[in-house]
């Protein structure tokens, strides 16, 4: 028996993955591997760098390997759902997948089912400004597989006046909508260019980046460079979560907007995940801990 981020491994140990490219930055090792510990759960979760080539085969073997499940990052969230035996109504709904349960049916075979948790994660610290988010105007940086959960969320929970989606990739961006059509009752969801959005952002009551761009080891890159858009009033909220303080949300703080950065959808979605593998809730104040210590704070 040898000890990894202090869990206990042993032949009875469950793992539980990261898939995605990068995942050095992550923090959901220490997370979960802080929860197991404490908790004395035979689990140890680690993060699996697969680019997407491997995607297929990385999914097979977590069937082939006795994994008790695993998260989907970057760039496997959409990716991912035809690896899969089915999917959960919600992450259906979605479109993306960011947690699956490797599960045992009743013939003994091993089953892979997809969820998304990213819908709860981004929800939980907006919950403070929800009342005064309905009927207004949002701004959604990216198209991927985060801004799906993200628009997925906005449309059935907060009820936005105008939801404007500013995709890299407007194909992309118009697929992502043409998906949601049916929770889009209001007809509120558009589809703009970068280069063509300045004015959707100075007006926005909530901008959310879902893009990576910001992310660890970027850090002084921004996916909105026109820092004098924001303003007193604005609602920033940055789903990325190392660095802790973007330069995305830095710039926006500096102009008086107040922001929100992406750990607390982390922790949100990631005791989500947690109780879905173990059938345990994350014990919340010793992860917080086991963050302070590794960040120095």
């Amino acid at each position: 028996m040898i000890s990894a981020t202090h869990v206990l491994i042993d032949a009875s140990t469950r793992p539980i993955a990261l898939l995605g490219d990068p995942v050095a930055h992550s923090f959901s090792p220490l997370i979960h591997n802080t929860g197991f510990r404490v908790q004395g759960l035979s689990y140890v979760y680690l993060a699996c760098r697969v680019p997407p080539q491997a995607l297929a085969e990385a999914v097979a073997g977590l069937r082939a390997l006795g994994f008790a499940g695993a998260n989907v990052t970057i760039p496997h969230k959409e990716a991912v759902l035809p690896l899969l035996d089915r999917c959960t109504p919600g992450a259906k709904a979605v479109g993306a997948v960011n947690t699956i349960l490797c599960l045992s049916n009743a013939q003994g075979k091993t089953e892979l089912v997809g969820e998304n948790t990213d819908v709860a994660g981004f929800l939980a610290p907006l919950k403070p400004f929800l009342p005064s988010l309905e009927n207004s105007e949002v701004v959604i940086l990216g198209a991927g597989g985060a801004a799906r959960a993200v628009v997925y969320a906005l449309l059935t929970h907060v009820h936005p006046a105008r939801l404007t989606l500013l995709a890299r990739n407007p194909k992309r961006g118009e697929t992502l909508a043409t998906d949601m059509a049916a929770y889009d009752t209001r007809h509120v969801l558009r589809v703009v260019p970068f280069a063509a959005a300045g004015a959707a952002v100075r007006t926005a009551h909530l901008v959310v980046n879902a893009t990576p761009v910001g992310m660890h080891p970027h850090d002084q890159e921004t996916p909105w460079p026109h820092a004098t858009d924001f303003h007193e009033g604005q609602l920033v909220y940055d789903l990325i979560y190392n660095p802790l303080r973007t330069r995305l949300l830095r710039e926006a703080a500096a102009r008086g907007a107040t922001t929100i950065g992406g750990l607390e959808m982390l922790l949100a979605q990631a005791a989500a995940a947690y109780k879905w593998w173990t059938g345990h809730e994350l014990p919340l104040q010793a992860v917080r801990a086991a963050l302070q210590s590794s960040l120095g704070s």
